[in-house]
């Protein structure tokens, strides 16, 4: 794993951890990195990553809507 120095403002008052989580976030919303890679820069287990996911407005879920609609349609191809 890469290290990255950041610059921010101080205004900003944020602490390492909360800038990494909002790395994180993004980088998982936007499909670059896998639940599992986020959680690890981020420094938590997926199951609490998880959890705080709903915290930065970002859904576990990544999936697009042409996407969703296809599962439902496939689960109720296959629903007994």
């Amino acid at each position: 794993m890469q290290t990255l120095t950041l610059y921010l403002p101080d205004s900003l008052d944020l602490d390492a951890k909360e800038a990494t989580m909002l790395l994180a976030t993004r980088l998982y919303e936007q499909g670059k990195v896998t639940l599992g890679q986020a959680a690890e820069m981020a420094g938590y287990s997926k199951r609490t990553f998880m959890e705080l996911l709903g915290n930065y407005g970002v859904s576990v879920f990544n999936l697009t809507e042409e996407e969703l609609l296809n599962d439902v349609q496939n689960a109720a191809r296959y629903h007994c």
